[in-house]
């Protein structure tokens, strides 16, 4: 069995609608602003178990605010 290759998580709070999902998917990887609503990144280099809920997030954000890069 191979390890997984690490992932990097950005996001663009410029482009942020805030519409929560991330936060309400990812509640340990992500936050929102209680007065703009705009997504808070809290671990830009997740465990291996958080990889797929960060992968969902960014396919679920409607803003496309979220990228993750395998490093």
């Amino acid at each position: 069995m191979s390890a997984e290759r690490p992932v990097t998580v950005a996001v663009d709070t410029d482009v942020c609608c805030a519409m929560g999902r991330c936060a309400a998917t990812a509640p340990g990887l992500f936050d929102q602003d209680p007065d703009t609503g705009t997504v808070i990144l809290l671990d830009a280099t997740p465990p291996p178990e958080l990889h797929d809920a960060a992968r969902l997030c960014a396919e679920l954000c409607p803003c496309q605010a979220i990228t993750v890069t395998e490093t």
